[in-house]
């Protein structure tokens, strides 16, 4: 880091010092915060406040170097080792001790033991860690996955596998283009991704397999509300959800679709919903929320609803190596290695690190201002802002909806509203996505799997559950198989098709 680069304030990875304090401690429990996260510097010689570059005597660095080197070296366990160097700024001499991040977490002041002198970095300032934060670090420390390790306390029968894997097995099926491709989950293929583990012969569940059934021992909830104006100072509504994974990303999204705007754009004949925030953007974010959320907190992952934006809120630092900046840029740093693999397999991730990508890039397609991401030391929070309560398009008249769910009964009332962009336009609320798919199918000998993605305007996978549950109810039979695949209304079927 360039010497001005550190002259531009203190942030989570840069501290002034005036003078070496009389009190070492003072500045050893931030050189412990730096390397327990992504590293930092330590200016000496220059006043925090004013950065006022005042500099260290000249006849006093080397002695001033030697004794932060010293104090550094000797409080701080594992062994931290500085570089320190010396920068003229100004014609005055400043120094800076450089702290790498380290890879045997946690570090921490000797003389306070492990569970007072643990500190981090958070919002720039240095704080003693909470269990929780100790924990994470210990098992980053240790190169291991917590989702890997031995759920304590916690049995699994051969019954209990078997169920496991028929419930991802049928998710993935759900999830895939073509199910007939999809692969069985076995007892092996658990015991590969660590949902599974062996000890003295016998298997043994971990936490990833108290996550991935739903079980107390790995319990995880989402909370989502929808509040009056910018803060959380007035509900409107609120939900709470608790499951196994798949549970939890189906409800969460489906309650944040309830409560946004949506309206409808025509392309010639065919209407289509536009939701004012991408829903695959949506999903994404909250799959990424619960497969890298970190389960050693035991914090609920959040969604708030606000009049101006969706945030999504994670539990959990991120991971060693992880930044905000290199997130952006499609690096992935995975935290849950059992879960991340499940994931993939179902088909939640397509590939690791695109995820954030693709939010990035459905937003900035939607017109929307590019996400806002915030924290990093103790949470993720991320917020996408909306666009009002008008969805516009230069291709078609759009109308306005808002779903709010109002009441404890999840009864769902729709309000409708003009746009600009058609101030004139008769105003109808929208056929759900099944009614409109009953109405193509009672209108056509039969439909594809593209004609229902034209009808509905969503993603393929969207119009694949929809068609799915139609079939599942009895409103609807499935015909031919892979890309020759076709529907059609149930009464209306006698043949078989050809």
């Amino acid at each position: 880091m360039s010497v001005e680069a550190l002259l531009n304030g203190e942030s989570k990875n840069v501290e002034y010092k005036l003078t070496p304090p009389s009190r070492s401690i003072n500045y050893t429990k931030t050189a412990v915060a730096f390397a327990n996260g992504q590293g930092g510097c330590l200016v000496f010689g220059v006043e925090d406040q004013t950065l006022r570059v005042v500099g260290i005597a000249e006849d006093k660095v080397f002695t001033v170097m030697d004794s932060i080197s010293d104090a550094i070296v000797n409080s701080c366990e594992p062994l931290i080792i500085p570089d320190i160097t010396m920068h003229d700024v100004a014609g005055k001499t400043v120094i800076v001790a450089e702290i790498a991040p380290g890879l045997q977490r946690p570090y921490h002041i000797k003389s306070l033991g492990q569970e007072q002198g643990t500190f981090v970095r958070v919002a720039g300032t240095t704080r003693q860690a909470d269990q929780p934060t100790i924990r994470e670090l210990t098992i980053e420390g240790s190169n291991r996955s917590f989702d890997q390790v031995q759920c304590l306390g916690l049995s699994v029968t051969e019954e209990d596998i078997e169920a496991l894997c028929a419930s991802l097995t049928k998710t993935a099926k759900d999830n895939a283009e073509d199910p007939e491709k999809v692969k069985t989950v076995t007892e092996k293929q658990l015991l590969q991704w660590g949902v599974l583990a062996e000890q003295d012969g016998q298997l043994v569940p971990t936490n990833a397999y108290a996550i991935l059934t739903g079980n107390t021992a790995g319990r995880s909830v989402v909370q989502c509300g929808v509040f009056k104006g910018t803060t959380k100072a007035v509900f409107v509504d609120r939900r709470e959800f608790a499951g196994t994974p798949q549970e939890l990303i189906e409800e969460s999204y489906q309650y944040v679709l309830r409560n946004i705007h949506m309206g409808a754009r025509f392309k010639g004949v065919y209407r289509q919903d536009v939701y004012e925030i991408p829903p695959d953007a949506i999903r994404e974010l909250i799959v990424n929320a619960i497969v890298h959320r970190s389960y050693i907190d035991h914090s609920s992952i959040q969604i708030a609803i606000y009049d101006d934006r969706l945030e999504i809120t994670s539990p959990g630092r991120l991971p060693l190596g992880q930044t905000i900046e290199r997130m952006k840029q499609g690096y992935s740093k995975i935290r849950n290695e059992a879960l991340a693999s499940a994931f993939e397999y179902m088909g939640y991730i397509e590939h690791w690190g695109s995820g954030i990508l693709r939010v990035l890039q459905e937003v900035h397609d939607a017109g929307l201002p590019e996400p806002e991401f915030l924290g990093g030391d103790t949470d993720l929070r991320i917020n996408i802002y909306r666009n009002g309560s008008e969805t516009g398009s230069d291709d078609g008249i759009v109308t306005g909806l808002r779903r709010d769910s109002l009441s404890d009964d999840g009864i769902t009332e729709e309000t409708t509203s003009k746009t600009s962009a058609a101030p004139n336009a008769a105003i109808a609320v929208v056929p759900s996505q099944k009614e409109r798919i009953l109405d193509a199918l009672r209108k056509n000998a039969s439909i594809s799997i593209s004609d229902a993605i034209r009808i509905l305007g969503v993603q393929e996978r969207q119009a694949q559950r929809i068609l799915k549950s139609l079939v599942e109810e009895g409103s609807a039979v499935k015909i031919g198989a892979a890309r020759a695949t076709r529907y059609a209304e149930a009464k209306k079927r006698t043949e078989p098709y050809e």
